[in-house]
């Protein structure tokens, strides 16, 4: 790709999703990370030339990581990357899958330089600066998986009646990103997943967290001490007075006004087409939401920068 179109692509920030001086942060950050991988793999097989004897690579790294944006971004397919950057298909996908990983692995930015990889970090971050935390699950719809598989029903949803898998998503007060669980196939109930990951012991252990949920993380509270907060119980089933239809209903939207912004920021990370509808192997679909989740955080932390408001 020439320096023209690839220019063009990072100054607009529609066909990325992030911005210039985002990039450059990347291009800095990840760079190195994947030429020392490369190297490592170069030099860890049995060779009958030296490293770096032989064909060159046609797909600079700057190329590499803007392929892997787009597909994110937009949800473009291999063969038309590879028809934009004038190479095979082949190297675009094995491209992809290197800088995949490593995007993943870099975790949630919360101000220049610190990040946040793991869930308690998440939960230490939340103690320490005072903040409520709020969870939400999120499905993402994905291939059939093939006939006689064994696991085959494990990713139907029974909320969304549809193959899925799904993810936890944890964001502050504001709807900040702070952390994208792996993936679990879509049977799996998020309190079910909550617990799983932990979420029960790092509360109970930990610094005191306020964490607001849906009714869906009724039980997390008992379990916590009260730190994880849900819509209140309804305890009339029928013919219930109108005081208290009154004082439910007003809690209950009390409740909705605050946890609403995890809603907010997962509708952020759906706006990456790669989460709307997963259409890749169902094994990397856990890379593809903490890579967006990631570079979402990133771009956030940017634009609350004001030295980097234009």
């Amino acid at each position: 790709m020439g320096n023209a179109a690839r220019a063009v692509i990072v100054s607009n920030r529609r066909i990325t999703g992030l911005s210039a001086d985002v990039i450059a942060e990347l291009v800095a950050e990840v760079g190195p990370l994947w030429h020392e991988r490369h190297q490592a793999k170069l030099t860890s097989r049995p060779r009958k030339r030296a490293v770096g004897a032989g064909a060159k690579h046609r797909l600079v790294f700057v190329d590499r990581l803007l392929a892997t944006l787009v597909h994110l971004r937009h949800g473009v397919t291999h063969d038309a990357l590879a028809c934009w950057f004038a190479v095979d298909r082949s190297t675009i996908t094995r491209a992809i899958g290197e800088i995949r990983p490593l995007l993943a692995e870099r975790g949630c930015t919360i101000s220049p330089g610190v990040r946040l990889r793991t869930l308690a970090e998440v939960i230490g971050h939340l103690g320490a600066s005072g903040q409520t935390g709020i969870i939400d699950g999120t499905e993402i719809r994905v291939r059939r998986p093939a006939a006689g598989r064994k696991d085959r029903d494990t990713f139907i949803s029974g909320k969304s009646k549809q193959n899925a898998v799904k993810s936890m998503v944890l964001t502050d007060q504001n709807g900040r990103v702070l952390f994208s669980s792996p993936a679990r196939p879509g049977s799996c109930a998020d309190i079910t997943h909550a617990r799983q990951l932990g979420l029960v012991k790092l509360l109970s252990d930990g610094p005191v967290v306020e964490i607001l949920a849906d009714a869906g993380y009724q039980g997390l509270g008992a379990q916590t001490g009260g730190r994880v907060v849900t819509p209140p119980h309804r305890k009339f089933k029928k013919d219930a007075p109108n005081w208290y239809e009154e004082m439910h209903e007003r809690q209950r939207k009390a409740h909705s006004s605050r946890r609403i912004r995890v809603e907010h920021g997962i509708a952020h990370l759906k706006n990456w087409r790669a989460l709307a509808r997963h259409l890749g192997r169902r094994e990397h679909i856990s890379d593809t939401v903490q890579a967006v989740a990631g570079l979402l955080s990133h771009q956030q932390t940017a634009d609350l920068n004001p030295r980097r408001q234009r």
